[in-house]
C-alpha cells in the first residue's frame, strides 16, 4: 500500500521543539512589537529585516542542533511530506521527504517568488550572538537595512504572505497526494494550506485518511478514522 504521511509540529515536540499553536508555541510568542502573524511575513523581512532575522534566529535557529526522535526514525523510510522546517526527518535518514515549508538549515537568494533558485546551506554557527543584528545582516548580505532582490539572501522558509512554488516541490507534493492509497496526518492542526489541499485531493480521489492527534481536529471527509494518540503512541501500536 502506498501510504503518504503528512506531518506537523506535533511530531517534533518530543525532540524539544515547541509546537506552533500550543501555550509555548512559535505563533503565541511574538516580538516586543509584533505578533507572530505579522512577523513571519515577506513584508516584514523586506521592511524590517533586523527584527525579522532576530526573531527567526531566536524562534527557530536556536533549535538547529536538536536531534530526531523515535517518530522521525520510524518515518525515515516512508513516503513523507512535512510541514516542519526543523530538518529532523533528514537527520533521521529520510532522503526523499518533501519539506513543503522550507528548511531551517538552508537559505536562498532573495528572489521574486517563482524564480528558479537553488537552496544553499545556512552557516548558522557563524552567527555572533554578542553582535546579533550585525552578524545576521552579514550572513544574509543585507546592507543599509534593506534586503536587495537577487543580491541578499533569505531563510528558506515559506512565510504567511507567500505561496507554494516549485522551490518547495509543490507539484511533486500534489502528485504524491493523488497517487496515495491512504493519507495519514500526524501532529497537525489542519490550519495551513497544504493540509487543506491534501484533504481536497483525498475527497476528489476518494482516498481514505487517518488523523493521528491526541485532540484531533474534526475533518469533513467521508472516509476518515481518528487515532486519539500522540505520534509516538501511534508508531508503538504500528510497530
Amino acid at each position: 500500500m502506498n501510504t503518504l504521511y503528512i506531518t506537523g509540529a506535533g511530531v517534533s515536540a518530543a525532540s524539544g521543539i515547541p509546537t506552533f499553536r500550543g501555550e509555548d508555541g512559535y505563533w503565541t510568542i511574538g516580538s516586543k512589537n509584533y505578533t507572530p502573524m505579522e512577523m513571519a511575513t515577506r513584508a516584514m523581512y523586506e521592511n524590517n529585516p533586523k527584527e525579522f532575522l532576530a526573531w527567526y534566529y531566536h524562534r527557530f535557529a536556536t533549535y538547529r542542533n536538536h536531534g530526531p526522535n523515535e517518530v522521525h526514525h520510524w518515518l525515515s523510510d516512508k513516503n513523507l511530506i512535512t510541514q516542519n522546517i526543523d530538518g529532523l526527518d533528514g537527520k533521521a535518514g529520510n532522503t526523499n521527504y518533501i519539506a513543503i515549508h522550507g528548511r531551517l538549515d538552508q537559505m536562498t537568494l532573495f528572489h521574486h517568488q517563482g524564480d528558479d533558485v537553488t537552496p544553499q546551506t545556512t552557516p548558522w554557527d557563524n552567527v555572533d550572538e554578542s553582535r546579533l543584528h550585525d552578524s545576521l545582516f552579514e550572513l544574509f548580505k543585507i546592507e543599509n537595512h534593506q534586503p536587495v532582490l537577487n543580491q541578499s539572501l533569505k531563510p528558506f522558509v515559506l512565510l504567511f504572505d507567500e505561496y507554494y512554488t516549485e522551490l518547495y516541490r509543490i507539484s511533486e507534493a500534489q502528485q504524491r497526494m493523488v497517487d496515495a492509497d491512504k493519507i495519514v496526518f500526524m501532529g497537525t492542526s489542519f490550519s495551513v494550506n497544504i493540509t487543506q489541499m491534501a484533504l481536497e485531493i483525498a475527497r476528489s480521489y476518494d482516498i481514505p485518511i487517518e488523523v493521528v492527534d491526541p485532540e484531533p481536529a474534526h475533518i469533513m471527509h467521508p472516509n476518515v478514522s481518528y487515532k486519539k494518540m500522540t505520534a509516538l503512541e501511534y508508531i508503538q501500536v504500528k510497530g
